[in-house]
């Protein structure tokens, strides 16, 4: 097989373009050659069986390096139909993100708009390869090609023949060169095959091809004819829920995997075509309540244990079946999930059908299967949960020699002790059936036209196998958390290592992209978790606890003279130094001043404030110290006020250039502000703190996110989501607008600066608008915590007159849900709890039950379950039907 690649690219000094070409398992890369630098060439050989394909895509390099790549999540795809050697003759032109990305990705090619591939015979050697990327093709149309001649219709529309989903959403036209009269004109029609007509035709002026490009005896390929039908804007319905808050009447006290094909057929009685997940992720860190937290995964590819189906483990002795068929009785009666029963239970169970099926199932072809092509990652997460077992625990810096990991430990440590082959042979066995079981609910859900959405944290444990098997990725001295923002006042510390991006860089972000791949085996969209952190991360110090001491990064912080030219005089020790006086020990300790002073403070007469002792002068030291003096009896509000007088200062100073400084997020409510400044300082402070947190760092941020997010994103061909939420720079919708990144849009958290409430109406189509999330109040909750703006909403947004009720009855959540399913948002994914709050009869009588998080609070316990069953659910035909009409008249089905 010959390919001669031709492209039109016009280069700036020093630029060459190449190919890269996939073929038969083997990757080459081929210079092209120019002689005007505008039109390129090259020539690929290589033996290709029959039907068998080629896969390229085209790069810009300067001086070797690779500086810019075409979009790549749609494979451009050469399929050898010919026996013995052939030349095919490729025109390409650069391939861009094409304008509706969302429609190039696997929800849409493989599930809403999947039309099954064709092969076309081959009858000639002589042939014109047309290619057009079609990609919003609905179920009941075929795209055909209408043209000026016979093997085009010429221009009957009902003669045209069907273009071929080929490598969707790319479709061919082979056509006979000795059967072609040129030059051809033509244009690409849409042809509803349920109703033997013409659906539309596309706007633009007639196509053109001459015979210049054509040589007899060979194939000539025309590619990049991206065709848009003028169409109705497409838009669906989704509902998310947690998998561990799924009830069934066969689950055992908490969702599992097997779970999501009943909410699959839930979402499909009610029109719905998205399921969204949190992260499913192996937290297993403790084997208690504490491993709950769905965003402190041990792995990122492990999946885990808690979400195993139990029944489609193999059989186990009738004894066993008898006590854990009780247990289920009882957990599943539970209201909330008891997981430390839960997990207890599960892990005997399991291990019981490990003993009766393991030896069988591990030496099926199968299991050797799944092995060998997750062998990579598994094997070291094995041993790390046998370690962490062993030891009683998941940080790794205590397991003494094996603190530090080496790769051979993989092999030689169970090699040498057949005890921890067998506990790894265990847990390999567990991820076998977790990786089967989630499978089976993304392939069930792709048959009933629904797909999964998976959650994709921007942090791991720092406890965790990455952390140990590829420490050099990450920052193990910092904490990732998030500035103060509606969730929590105080900001948030996850306590999550930040990312050592340099680092990534050096392979071309090798672990992200194995991640996002190993992803795609499940799920068809994905939500990136506080999308900001690839931009910039809020990096707090190891020593502090409260988010407010974290600054970002990476960022360009501050030096003297910057400072100086907004006009602050700038006292290095004044302001970097918490401000402890009578007068803020007063303003945060309140009646316990002199106590909190005989504990933590001695007095500075030289500067007249009292400063922080040595052993207690940092948040962790501080709150060390109170563990090791319990006699002190401190009240945790008391607590709480010294931790806050520990970040009473205006400055933090960079811990790698220590002469430069970041102004303190907030620092602005504090009484350091209101008593180290005088009005002229404030303002100063107030120019300099808006011209660092809003506009300094745009265009570097930029830059960050712009060496990250394109490759991550084309790494697979998942539809990306990102959480946009919290404190935006200017750069991040702009970023996530040109990449085509469905943005999140919550109408009680508006974007634009000034506005209590936003307009669903306005949304932009690329984006994703939900009610609530898992990590706010549900819209029942929110109706109950601030009676002022509830009035304001009722009054000002649904239009209503009079006083707003106490509590948000059915009616008033229709109208909100319907006001949202009319939004222009590509997808409107709604909470299950709010779903369900248009039903007075099927709504959780008790509200709080329905929180799943609160992030102001580290030590949350996640455990909200559904209050009724799915198949209850199934069976409320009245609700269902309300549900789907809805979704109807909105135009989302």
């Amino acid at each position: 097989m010959i390919i001669s690649f031709n492209i039109e690219y016009r280069t700036r000094w020093g630029e060459e373009l190449a190919v890269t070409v996939s073929c038969m398992g083997n990757v080459v890369k081929i210079p092209l050659a120019t002689k005007d630098g505008i039109k390129w060439s090259g020539t690929f050989r290589g033996a290709v069986r029959p039907g068998g394909e080629v896969s390229y895509y085209y790069s810009v390099y300067l001086y070797g390096k690779e500086t810019r790549r075409e979009f790549v999540q749609t494979r451009r795809v050469i399929t050898n139909s010919h026996a013995g050697e052939h030349v095919f003759n490729v025109y390409d032109s650069w391939k861009d993100i094409p304008q509706m990305r969302l429609f190039y990705s696997s929800p849409f090619t493989e599930v809403f708009m999947k039309h099954e591939k064709a092969e076309t015979p081959v009858t000639t050697n002589s042939e014109l390869v047309i290619k057009a990327y079609c990609p919003y093709i609905p179920k009941n149309c075929v795209p055909r090609i209408c043209g000026n001649q016979e093997a085009l219709g010429n221009w009957d529309t009902a003669a045209a023949p069907d273009m071929n989903p080929t490598a969707l959403p790319e479709y061919e036209i082979r056509l006979d060169l000795d059967k072609v009269k040129f030059p051809v004109e033509y244009k690409f029609i849409l042809f509803d095959t349920s109703k033997n007509e013409v659906e539309c035709w596309e706007e633009n002026p007639n196509r053109y091809i001459s015979d210049s490009f054509v040589k007899p005896g060979e194939t000539t390929v025309i590619s990049d004819r991206y065709v848009n039908f003028n169409l109705a804007e497409w838009r669906a319905a989704g509902v998310a829920i947690p998998v561990f808050s799924i009830r069934t009447e066969d689950g055992f006290g908490v969702g599992d995997f097997h779970d999501l094909r009943k909410m699959a057929d839930w979402a499909k009685a009610t029109g719905q075509r998205i399921i969204q997940l949190l992260p499913v992720n192996d937290t297993t860190a403790t084997h208690t309540w504490r491993d709950s937290y769905p965003y402190n995964g041990i792995s990122v590819y492990a999946l885990n244990p808690i979400y195993i189906h139990l029944d489609s483990l193999g059989t186990v002795p009738a004894r066993i079946r008898k006590k854990f068929d009780k247990m289920k009785e009882e957990l599943n009666a539970c209201p909330q999930i008891d997981f430390d029963k839960v997990i207890k239970a599960k892990e005997e169970y399991v291990k019981e059908a490990y003993k009766a099926n393991g030896a069988r199932v591990m030496a099926g072809d199968s299991y050797k299967a799944f092995f060998e092509r997750n062998r990579e990652w598994l094997e070291p997460y094995a041993l790390f949960c046998v370690l962490r077992d062993r030891y009683n625990t998941s940080d790794f810096r205590q397991w003494g020699k094996y603190a530090s990991f080496d790769r051979k430990l993989v092999s030689s440590l169970p090699a040498a002790d057949a005890d921890v082959r067998a506990q790894m042979d265990y847990h390999c066995f567990v991820q076998y059936h977790l990786d089967r079981q989630l499978l089976d609910a993304a392939e069930y859900a792709h048959s009933c036209g629904i797909v999964l959405k998976g959650d994709i944290p921007i942090g791991i444990n720092p406890c965790s196998v990455e952390a140990w098997t590829e420490g050099r990725y990450f920052n193990l001295n910092s904490q990732a958390g998030a500035p103060p923002d509606d969730f929590a006042a105080d900001g948030q510390n996850w306590g999550f290592p930040t990312y050592n991006w340099d680092e990534m860089e050096k392979d071309n972000y090798a672990w992200w992209r194995k991640r996002f791949a190993k992803m795609s085996e499940y799920f068809d969209a994905y939500r990136i978790d506080h999308i900001l952190g690839f931009f910039r991360i809020w990096s707090i110090p190891t020593e502090y606890v409260h988010g407010l001491m974290g600054h970002f990064s990476p960022a360009l912080p501050l030096s003297r003279e910057e400072i100086e030219s907004f006009g602050l005089v700038f006292d290095e020790e004044l302001f970097t130094t918490p401000h402890v006086t009578h007068e803020s020990l007063e303003c945060y300790v309140g009646g316990d001043a002199e106590k909190v002073v005989k504990a933590f403070l001695k007095f500075d007469a030289k500067s007249g404030i009292y400063r922080f002792r040595k052993e207690c002068d940092t948040q962790r030291k501080l709150l060390q110290y109170v563990a090791g003096h319990p006699e002190l009896g401190f009240e945790k509000k008391t607590l709480d006020g010294v931790m806050r007088l520990m970040c009473n200062v205006l400055f933090l100073r960079d811990s790698v250039q220590t002469d430069r400084f970041h102004p303190r997020i907030d620092s602005y409510k504090e009484e350091a502000y209101r008593k180290l400044l005088d009005e002229q300082g404030k303002k100063a402070f107030g120019r300099l703190y808006e011209n660092f947190f809003y506009h300094r760092h745009n265009d570097f941020w930029r830059e960050q996110a712009m060496k990250k997010l394109p490759m991550l994103t084309e790494s697979t061909s998942m539809l990306a989501c990102g959480e946009d939420l919290g404190m935006i720079p200017g750069c991040v919708p702009e970023v996530m607008k040109s990449l085509q990144i469905l943005s999140l849009e919550i109408q009680r958290m508006p974007k634009q600066f000034g506005i209590e409430f936003d307009s669903p109406a306005c949304y932009p189509y690329t984006s994703v608008c939900t009610i609530s999330t898992h990590d706010t109040s549900t819209l029942r909750g929110w109706w109950k915590e601030d009676a002022a703006k509830t009035q304001r909403f009722y009054n000002n947004v649904l239009g209503h007159w009079g006083d707003a009720p106490l509590e948000a009855s059915g009616a008033l959540c229709k109208e909100v849900v319907k006001m949202h399913l009319k939004s222009k948002s590509v997808f409107c994914i709604l909470t299950l709890q709010d779903w369900l709050s248009m039903d007075e009869q099927v709504r959780c009588k008790d509200i709080d039950m329905e929180r799943i998080n609160e992030p102001a609070n580290p030590n949350h316990y996640w455990r909200y379950r559904m209050h009724v069953t799915v198949e209850e659910l199934l069976a409320n035909e009245g609700m269902n039907g309300n549900i789907l009409r809805m979704i109807k008249e909105s135009g989302r089905l």
